[in-house]
């Protein structure tokens, strides 16, 4: 049987954490969930008032401002996070956007913006990640959140659908690459998850997804924050560029009646 060589640690307890995109939605509720945890928490969010306001309202949470499409903010505010803690365990990149337009009506700079967040954002953010040293000299942790978009084409999301499926071989790249130096690189790809930004989506668009699945209900950032701990965890150091998909079982395949 072959020796179990997970590093020693003390899983998200013990550990410093970096959570893009963190002011609101899934970003939120993996601060919330890695800091109850015990982990000390930073959120990095463009959004200054309300990284404040969300940092203000968990406990032992703080703040930094971060505009993943700059690499000089990426750079500057990743240093800030790790001077206040010695250094940075896990990073879990869930800044992205969303925007549906068809193709026909498509902008370029739209295309654009999407990939310089989506994509392009979690680049800089993990490079500068991978630069800092980590604050507990166990394993550490890099954790995207994808989407199942990245695999389910979308009506008016050309942009989006291809830049999380760029993402997801970004991660498997990096966890090729960052493995050496003991850098876990995984994926977390929620379906349609109940946050501040599904109030505009029609209403009609969620009730088909919904019956599409066979968890007919949608999930919550909580149980997407879940996963990701399940990722931290010193215990899941054997996994690493693969996706862990939290949709309600939607990329399983349409629930038919029997045959």
């Amino acid at each position: 049987m072959a020796k179990n060589t997970a590093p020693p640690g003390g899983g998200p307890a013990s550990t410093v954490t970096l959570v893009t995109g963190g002011a609101q939605g899934i970003g939120r509720g993996v601060a919330a969930a890695f800091r109850e945890a015990g982990s000390k928490v930073v959120i990095a969010d463009v959004d200054e008032a309300r990284a404040a306001e969300t940092a203000a309202g968990l406990s032992g949470v703080s703040w930094v401002r971060m505009d993943v499409r700059d690499p000089a903010s990426v750079a500057a505010a990743t240093a800030e996070a790790a001077a206040r803690h010695g250094g940075l365990d896990t990073l879990v990149a869930c800044a992205g956007v969303y925007p549906n337009t068809p193709l026909p009506e498509m902008d370029p700079a739209e295309w654009d913006e999407v990939f310089a967040v989506n994509v392009r954002g979690v680049m800089l953010a993990a490079r500068e990640f991978a630069r800092t040293p980590g604050a507990t000299g166990t394993g550490r942790r890099i954790i995207a959140i994808s989407s199942g978009a990245a695999r389910s084409a979308r009506v008016g999301a050309a942009h989006y659908c291809a830049s999380k499926a760029a993402l997801e071989m970004l991660v498997k790249v990096l966890a090729l690459e960052l493995a050496p130096s003991g850098t876990t690189v995984n994926a977390v790809a929620p379906g349609l998850i109940e946050v501040p930004a599904t109030a505009a989506l029609a209403p009609e668009y969620i009730a088909t997804l919904v019956a599409g699945q066979p968890v007919h209900r949608m999930g919550t950032p909580a149980e997407v924050a879940r996963a990701c701990l399940f990722l931290a965890d010193p215990g899941s150091s054997f996994i690493t560029g693969s996706v862990l998909d939290v949709d309600g079982g939607f990329l399983a395949g349409t629930p038919l009646p029997p045959s």
